[in-house]
């Protein structure tokens, strides 16, 4: 004995069938606008208390935070962290390469490098770059446990805009290293084995191959280092 299933799976007669996606929406999500609600309101409120307290004494704030001095302080920064970041990213694709390469000694002293400038506190760095003519009043060129050819002050050459660029720029190095070193390890391995087979160098085939293939992993990361 057979039975006829296409009755069962009719729509009502006279109405939608509940199955169809045309009608299907999304149910409204009524525990996310309550979860807004309360953190605008809180958000608000405090906007509100800090506004009204007069302990903040906001027309002084607004004054020392509009003067000039203050004004260039911030150009300063800014330019120093610009600055910073360009050497940053160009030390940092020489180590990343270095840290990637089959030769033991350049892979060591990257890894050695990295280690010690993402283990210590920048702002160590920066007082070490700092004082650096406590330690050495003299620095200039010499032959191993031989005559000096040329030497300088330290305080002529590493003055403190000097030093700022110096620990902030090395600094940013170590990190941008591991950053791009994990962008240069996301590409396939295939590619650079493809240009190989097609007679690249390793050189070559990083600037025009591997390199534009991990920008995609490398800048994410890179506005938040």
């Amino acid at each position: 004995m057979s039975t006829d299933t296409t009755t069962t799976n009719a729509p009502p007669s006279g109405g939608a069938d509940f199955r169809d996606v045309a009608t299907a929406h999304a149910p409204f999500k009524t525990g996310r606008l309550v979860l807004w609600l309360v953190v605008l309101l809180v958000a608000a409120d405090f906007a509100w208390i800090c506004a009204n307290n007069e302990a903040f004494d906001w027309p002084v704030v607004g004054q020392y935070f509009f003067n000039p001095t203050v004004i260039n302080g911030l150009y300063v920064s800014l330019g120093l962290t610009v600055v910073g970041m360009i050497l940053g990213i160009v030390l940092g694709l020489v180590i990343a390469i270095a840290r990637l390469s089959q030769d033991r000694l350049a892979s060591g002293l990257a890894s050695l490098f990295i280690w010690f400038f993402r283990g210590t506190p920048l702002l160590v760095q920066l007082i070490f770059w700092y004082n650096l003519s406590t330690l050495f009043p003299q620095i200039g060129i010499t032959i191993p446990f031989g005559p000096t050819l040329i030497s300088w002050d330290t305080n002529t050459v590493i003055t403190p805009m000097t030093a700022a660029i110096v620990g902030l720029a090395l600094n940013e190095a170590a990190y941008m290293a591991e950053i791009i070193r994990a962008g240069l390890l996301s590409v396939d391995r295939g590619q650079a084995e493809t240009a190989e087979a097609f007679g690249m160098t390793r050189g070559r085939a990083l600037r025009r191959i591997i390199i534009p293939q991990a920008m995609r992993s490398i800048v994410p990361p890179t506005a938040t280092s």
